[in-house]
């Protein structure tokens, strides 16, 4: 059984209740739940932590016709882990609360992907930043929550891919017109809530594929300057949450 997860909770810090505000008309999360009912997972499962001011996001999950689960706040790993044995899932893409560009023809490939290579964790550092976040193979996630030293997981990335014990792919054959690393997608910052507001101003309702938004970006460059400022702030950020994250605690 396979699955997309939507990893969100309304708490923010630079952009605060991100996944709650409002992009033409829906909600941020809304966005996202569509795209994720358009891949061919066997369940879209919104996973948010015990905090009753995420029970909003249930009621949301609920209206749209998906599945919900609610787990650990700061453990991202255990609550992915709980919601797989709840629901039996075997192999999941993970959707993040603020990609609200996430795509569902490359969360297809990790599928097929996961089926013919028996692939544990997948990744695609060639797509635009929020397209595509990670493919993840349940059997592994129960190895890393075994061993894993923190329940501070937001970045949780290391555990699969330092340990050499995991069978680490690369998203495989992504097409070229989509291999564009440099296009920023994803929603921290003020200015990314503006981009996505101008690329779904232009869309409107129309089923539009990743293809299209790159396309409509290459003609329309000054939309995609709107953010791309964002992305050093992102990236060192999170190559700092990254190093805290592998820390051994000396009480451990």
């Amino acid at each position: 059984m396979n699955a997309i997860f939507i990893t969100v909770r309304t708490r923010s810090t630079r952009l605060s209740h991100k996944c709650l505000l409002t992009i033409e008309g829906s909600l941020a999360i809304e966005h996202i739940i569509e795209r994720a009912k358009r891949t061919k997972a066997d369940k879209v499962v919104l996973c948010t932590t015990a905090l009753y001011e995420d029970m909003v996001l249930v009621d949301i999950a609920e209206k749209h016709g998906i599945l919900s689960y609610r787990g650990p706040i700061e453990d991202k790993l255990v609550r992915w882990q709980k919601a797989a044995e709840r629901y039996e899932v075997d192999f999941f893409v993970t959707f993040d609360g603020d990609d609200v560009l996430c795509d569902p023809e490359l969360a297809n490939l990790a599928f097929d992907q996961h089926e013919r290579t028996g692939a544990d964790f997948i990744e695609a550092p060639n797509v635009p930043c929020g397209a595509f976040t990670y493919g993840i193979s349940v059997s592994a996630l129960n190895k890393v929550c075994k061993i894993k030293w923190t329940e501070d997981t937001e970045m949780m990335v290391p555990w699969f891919t330092n340990l050499g014990v995991f069978k680490c792919e690369e998203l495989q054959n992504v097409p070229v017109v989509l291999q564009r690393p440099e296009i920023r997608m994803t929603m921290d910052y003020r200015d990314d809530l503006e981009f996505f507001r101008r690329v779904y101003g232009y869309f409107g309702d129309r089923d539009f594929k990743l293809e299209d938004v790159i396309k409509y970006l290459d003609e329309n460059p000054e939309v995609r300057e709107i953010n791309n400022h964002c992305q050093e702030k992102y990236l060192t950020n999170q190559r700092i949450l990254t190093k805290k994250a592998l820390t051994y605690p000396d009480t451990y």
